[in-house]
Parts: structure tokens; sequence; C-alpha cells
């Protein structure tokens, strides 16, 4: 996941709709049914998905009022704990 990634993507949501991103993550998914995708693209596929679900998750906690620089590093310190666990 990419802190900058998710940052931009939590500004368009703040500037549009998180529908935009749910859309795109369903899209995004079904194209990982396309026999035809090499593990490279469906690496680069998993890695936007993961980093909307994240703005996703930044979203929400900004949302229930938590300030946008505390709710993005909570959430790193939250997949950086994941990855060393």
């Amino acid at each position: 996941m990419k802190l900058p990634v998710i940052k931009h993507l939590t500004n368009f949501i703040e500037a549009n709709d998180e529908d935009y991103i749910v859309e795109t993550i369903e899209t995004l998914e079904d194209l990982t049914e396309v026999s035809s995708l090499k593990d490279e693209e469906l690496d680069v596929i998993g890695e936007l998905i993961s980093n909307m679900y994240g703005a996703l998750e930044v979203s929400k906690a900004v949302r229930e009022g938590k300030p946008k620089k505390e709710a993005l590093n909570e959430f790193m310190q939250r997949v950086v704990g994941a990855i060393d666990s």
C-alpha cells in the first residue's frame, strides 16, 4: 500500500463520492477473472484494489470525526503492524 495514493484517493472521495471508488473496486475485482492476465498485471490490480479499500477506511474514520492526518497514520500503522506480525 502506498500512503500518497491512499491520501490522494481520500481527497477524491471528499471531493466527489465514495461510490466512484466502490464501483471501481468492483470493476477491478471483476477484471481479475480474465484468464489471460499475467501475474504482474494481477499484482498491479491487487495493489490498486488494496489502496482503494485503504482510502475507504481512512475516509470512514474522517467522517467519524478523526482528523485526516491521524486517520492516515493510524491506518498505515495497522498495515505495518499486520505485515510485521
